[in-house]
């Protein structure tokens, strides 16, 4: 068997890795550490790897490993059976991936009784054997020797029949042929598609692909996906197909190597065999192998939004008033404390068939005055736009408290969910809603990570692809974005614990269970009194966790404990205090980083350890920018072409982006329309959150579709009146209260 070193080279020259580094790698993984910790804490070991090289040497390693596996399995099942040749042996350890290993094994596979089976039972493999040494043409007169009633074997033909079904499996099986046959279908494959008769109306939906073929290499994932929904849907019959012809003489050229009767009786086994067996295999095998590119490609996708989506701006901890807009069971209204804490709710009725504008009106102000809100948060769902305008036609309101519209994608299944029942037992869902939508607008991140990342919606075709595959990648995407982002251990909800390095749903609940019985942490290494955390977990968890106000001046800082010495031996050298050195630069300045060098610590942690010095426990993501849609526009009825405006990017595909221009039902842009040049794919161009200008190019309101070009945009949006982007504003709740007595004076008036 192949030993783990040479799987760490393999590894090595595949990715083009240095071979230490890779060990090292391999090393951490094995010993239990996460991608997160290696590539922030063991930059010395890794020889600085990042993330993603970190996931690229687990997958090759888990792959390798588990064609080591299968190897030494197959080795035993033919050595079992005494058919284990030197020759065979050295075949299956050069063999280098799985569909070659399992081309080698299967002439030895048990397997049910084929019609070759049959034949050999009958005692016809001889002659088989025969005809495929082609050494004589004498077919007729050697399968005389094979009559037998005892067999069953009655005629000359039927003996015949018989030898070339083994023929037709052995030129099946062969591996040299299956080889060459991957590389046809790889090279000429056609996916073809047609709809099942009588099936147009109920499937208009994949009407694209009623009548639709194109080389297979070439159909971009979401066409596969789609094709192979609408098969599953019994709308449309699939084929993969390429030229018989051509196929049958890859077969040919290896076995007949005469002519005459040998040839014959071979070309008719080679015939039978590629109908029956070789043929619809290896369509099998293309149809496995392009759906699991398709869904890698999918899982891409949809992992790079949700990656957008939760590093998405937070507003920061503010007061907020959040509203989940409605018509007829009007809008339910929340107030929510700067810690997301939920303090009041109701409902009002600003639209109709109510219209109890004055009412609601009066109960936004005082709801702002009472708890001194300072932003107010709006979903975009039903009646948004409605209501971001009745928001904003309070005049006497505030120019310091912003209204916000918030993607309120998933909050549904949050508010329907186990966690959100725990978390407000005695209040129902739409209050649930509203709080979500709140909090998503102080952090975004901290509040997705309650729902499941495939209720999101920021994917495509997410029910079609390997869901054990989606889950896995989904739950390392947010893994990754909830240690980059680093977790207030005093504030945090368990499940946001859970996504912590090394941490899991257990350990969460045990730290909040403890933070509820003896109240705040005070340190990081208090964390070693919660109940199973052990010094290991302790290490892969504490970098990420920020302890603010602790008793240790870098609990707050991503610098991990076990380097709390270093910075100590700094302070102790420029005769300072570690508070000095992260409030003045100047010291910073004199640090000579190479004098803290060791064998184990060397000037890539060093450089960390110093730039968490000048803003300790910084938020890596962008700071908050407010977006308004056009004031003008509000439905689809209201969209023409040639108009101009502002959007937010909600969705990335393949095949374009799906772009909010505030009329309750996103536009596309087609991937041809994503810029002036070329583009291949739509994620070097645009990403989800993104605010950007569009221009309405087609307008189909019966089908609700709407197409959308961003062909000469390269700036991204101001505001819907060309005035930049507001930054934070300063807020001033002490306005409220005479934003509310204006309005009583008005009103009574």
């Amino acid at each position: 068997m192949i030993s783990e070193a040479r799987l760490h080279f393999k590894i090595a020259d595949l990715l083009n890795l240095n071979s230490k580094d890779v060990t090292a790698t391999v090393n951490l993984l094995d010993e239990g550490a996460t991608i997160p910790f290696i590539s922030r804490y063991r930059k010395e070991v890794t020889g600085s790897l990042d993330e993603v090289q970190i996931m690229q040497i687990r997958d090759e390693i888990e792959r390798l490993r588990a064609l080591e596996q299968r190897r030494e399995s197959i080795l035993k099942s033919i050595d079992s059976q005494g058919k284990l040749s030197d020759e065979l042996k050295e075949q299956l350890l050069a063999a280098e991936t799985l569909s070659k290993l399992e081309d080698l094994y299967l002439p030895y596979k048990p397997r049910r009784r084929t019609k070759a089976t049959i034949a050999r039972e009958k005692g016809l493999e001889p002659l088989a054997q025969f005809i495929l040494e082609q050494k004589s043409q004498l077919v007729f007169e050697e399968a005389e020797k094979f009559l037998s009633e005892e067999k069953e074997v009655a005629s000359v033909l039927a003996a015949l029949e018989g030898a070339r079904d083994i023929i037709a499996e052995i030129t099946s099986e062969d591996v040299v042929v299956r080889e060459g046959m991957r590389e046809l279908f790889k090279r000429t494959g056609i996916i073809k598609s047609r709809v099942i008769k009588g099936k147009e109306e109920a499937g208009e939906k994949f009407s694209d692909y009623f009548e639709w073929d194109e080389k297979l290499m070439d159909c971009p994932s979401h066409r596969l996906l789609a094709m192979r929904r609408g098969e599953k849907e019994d709308v449309l019959i699939l084929d993969i197909v390429v030229d018989d012809e051509e196929a049958r003489g890859i077969v040919e050229r290896r076995f007949i190597t005469s002519r005459g009767e040998c040839a014959t009786q071979i070309k008719e086994a080679i015939e039978e065999g590629y109908k029956r067996l070789l043929q619809p295999g290896i369509e099998a095998e293309m149809r496995v192998l392009t759906k699991l590119s398709a869904d890698e490609k999918a899982i891409t996708v949809f992992a790079d939004n949700l990656r957008e989506l939760l590093l998405a701006s937070p507003l920061g901890q503010k007061s907020i008033l959040a509203l989940d807009p409605g018509f007829r069971s009007g809008c339910k209204v929340v107030a929510l404390n700067r810690e997301g804490k939920l303090l009041e709710d109701t409902v009002i009725y600003p639209h109709e068939p109510q219209r109890r504008v004055v009412e609601a009106e009066m109960i936004v102000l005082a709801f702002c005055e009472k708890h001194q809100l300072e932003a107010i948060a709006i979903g975009n769902g039903t009646a948004s736009r409605e209501t971001e305008q009745f928001v904003r036609n309070i005049d006497v309101l505030p120019k310091s408290i912003p209204v916000i519209v918030v993607n309120e994608a998933g909050a549904s299944v949050y508010s329907a969910s186990d966690v959100a029942r725990e978390e407000f037992p005695d209040k129902d869902v739409t209050v649930r809603g509203a709080v979500s939508i709140g909090r998503r607008l102080t952090d975004p991140l901290a509040e997705l990570v309650k729902i499941d990342a495939k209720s999101i919606g920021v994917g495509q075709y997410q029910h079609d692809v390997d869901q054990t595959l989606l889950k896995n990648k989904l739950d390392e995407v947010v893994g990754s974005c909830v240690n980059a982002v680093g977790v207030e251990l005093n504030t945090a909800s368990k499940q946001l614990l859970s996504y912590v390095s090394g941490i899991g749903p257990v350990l969460a609940q045990n730290i909040v269970d403890y933070r509820n019985t003896h109240g705040a942490f005070r340190s990081r290494k208090s964390l070693m009194e919660v109940p199973r955390m052990g010094e290991k977990v302790f290490e892969q968890c504490a970098g990420f966790l920020r302890v603010r106000n602790g008793v240790h001046p870098l609990d707050k800082s991503a610098v991990h404990p076990e380097s709390y010495h270093i910075v100590e031996k700094m302070a102790s050298d420029l005769n300072c205090s570690i508070d000095d050195l992260i409030n003045e630069k100047e010291l910073r300045k004199k640090i000579q980083l190479s004098n803290y060098v060791t064998d184990n610590v060397g000037l890539p942690t060093l450089k960390d350890i110093l730039n968490e010095l000048e803003k300790p426990g910084r938020d890596p993501r962008k700071s908050f920018e407010i977006f308004s849609f056009d004031e003008n526009v509000h439905e689809i009825r209201d969209l023409r072409e040639g108009m101009r405006l502002p959007g937010i990017v909600t969705n990335v595909t393949n095949f374009g982006a799906f772009v909010d221009i505030g009329v309750h039902q996103d536009g596309l842009v087609h991937i041809s329309q994503l810029a002036d040049s070329f583009v291949d794919d739509p994620n070097k161009v645009v990403k989800v959150g993104q605010q950007v200008w569009v221009n309405v190019t087609e307008v189909d309101e019966k089908r609700k579709r709407i197409a959308l070009s961003m062909k000469g945009e390269t700036q991204a949006p101001k505001t819907s009146k060309n005035k930049p982007v507001s930054k934070e504003p300063e807020y001033n709740p002490n306005d409220m209260g005479s934003a509310l007595a204006a309005l009583k004076n008005k009103f009574k008036k």
